[in-house]
């Protein structure tokens, strides 16, 4: 079976109303002798992009669910039901919501859990999210993983319409999560652990220039959220997916300032952002995989609107495989074996005229805010270095800087630099 696909700028739309079927369940397995843990659950957020054998993400999935004895219960609610896949009768060409269980609980069985099974709940079977048979199911498994596609499409079938309250099979993996679960997801899979104002598209620019709009939008590029967010496993930031393969850190910025967050966690593809007792006071978090996860703080910031929006007082930090946050006290723990870094070149930053990674500009390149980041840190010839966005209706520069509290760590290898603090603000020319 194939890998679930996605393109760049896919709009994310609310999924039209199916027919509602009862579909058999598998048998649950047997519990095992896996202890919870006593302090609560813990969540794997994957920032899209999850590679087949990323080993390292998908053992520590199961580890948390118990290891070999690990079952894990799939949700793929956010891909489109069969009736509305024409290969839905191709297991080669698929792409629906049940060909993806398939396809996820494949790769956990082959990562070594001992069983891993779809729970059947899709737009063709919203009745099953409040099933006391899929109920069932979902307490014999001891974690769950959410995939992508379109999170809209998990409020539609996981949620009771606008009242935005649990199924019961959403209760009950909440109350797993409590418990001790492990609960993990990629892409819209991580998005939809969002709390409230969760992120339902748009693109960096647009979101500057225009700011943020409550809803689901047909045009991929305006910023919309859900008010209501998501299903609250994380909160104590917004989260965004994608990140840096996208160019979504203005996007981040702007919502999280337009709807009062302090925080956002941005998550880079392929890396995913572990989180201990979420929603606890002990809540700790790290970082696993071959990229990073940006942590923007906007404790500080400060939006103005008179003419051209802009915005002040950002601190950005990058953190990479190993790295420890703790979000109480807003600090960042380097991995260990990491050692401060001097700034080793002499050299200007690069000039960079697409910060955000336009979907306009063919020459453009991913990740281009963390390269201006990166570069700025490992020179000591500046200070500060601005870059622009592509489009210059009106054009939009991002001014990074190296304060006094700005540090850079570093291991073997550049992809492992991490940095903490660098001040950000956004200001049109």
């Amino acid at each position: 079976m194939r890998t679930p696909t996605r393109s760049r700028r896919t709009a994310l739309t609310s999924g039209a109303a199916a027919l509602v079927l009862t579909l058999a369940v598998p048998p649950a397995a047997a519990a095992d002798s896996h202890r919870p843990s006593p302090r609560g659950g813990s969540l794997v957020l994957v920032g899209g992009g999850l590679k087949d054998d990323n080993k390292q993400v998908y053992r520590e999935i199961i580890e948390r669910a118990g290891g070999d004895h690990g079952r894990i219960g799939v949700l793929t609610a956010s891909s489109v039901p069969a009736s509305q896949d024409p290969d839905a009768a191709n297991p080669e060409k698929c792409s629906n919501s049940e060909c993806n269980g398939a396809y996820y609980a494949g790769l956990f069985k082959r990562h070594g859990a001992a069983d891993a099974q779809w729970i059947p709940v899709d737009l063709d079977h919203i009745a099953n999210a409040d099933s006391d048979a899929v109920v069932h199911q979902v307490n014999s498994m001891t974690g769950f993983f959410f995939g992508g596609g379109d999170q809209s499409r998990y409020l539609t079938t996981l949620l009771h319409g606008s009242a935005h309250t649990d199924s019961k099979v959403l209760a009950a993996i909440q109350a797993k999560l409590a418990a001790g679960a492990v609960v993990a997801g990629s892409s819209a899979g991580a998005q939809i652990a969002a709390g409230a104002d969760m992120v339902t598209g748009g693109e960096s620019y647009e979101g500057l220039r225009d700011g943020s709009s409550p809803g689901y939008f047909e045009d991929a590029t305006r910023l919309g959220y859900e008010p209501k967010g998501g299903f609250g496993f994380l909160t104590s930031g917004l989260i965004d997916t994608h990140t840096g393969a996208y160019g979504r850190e203005g996007r981040s910025v702007r919502l999280a300032s337009d709807t009062g967050h302090d925080r956002v966690y941005a998550l880079e593809e392929n890396t995913a952002l572990v989180v201990e007792d979420p929603g606890r006071p002990h809540e700790r978090l790290r970082v696993l995989g071959p990229r990073g996860v940006a942590v923007f703080d906007l404790r500080r910031a400060r939006a103005t609107d008179a003419d051209q929006w802009s915005l002040r007082g950002v601190r950005y930090s990058y953190l990479t495989d190993g790295d420890r946050y703790d979000p109480r006290r807003w600090d960042t723990l380097p991995a260990a074996g990491k050692r401060p870094l001097e700034p080793s070149s002499t050299d200007p930053v690069p000039a960079n005229p697409d910060v955000f990674y336009s979907a306009a500009n063919p020459a453009g390149v991913p990740y281009s805010f963390l390269t201006t980041a990166r570069s700025l840190a490992s020179t000591s010839a500046q200070r500060t270095a601005e870059a622009t966005t592509y489009e210059n209706g009106p054009r939009f520069a991002v001014t990074f800087a190296k304060g006094p509290r700005f540090t850079a760590w570093g291991g073997d290898s550049s992809a492992s630099q991490t940095l903490i603090g660098l001040d950000i603000r956004v200001t049109t020319r």
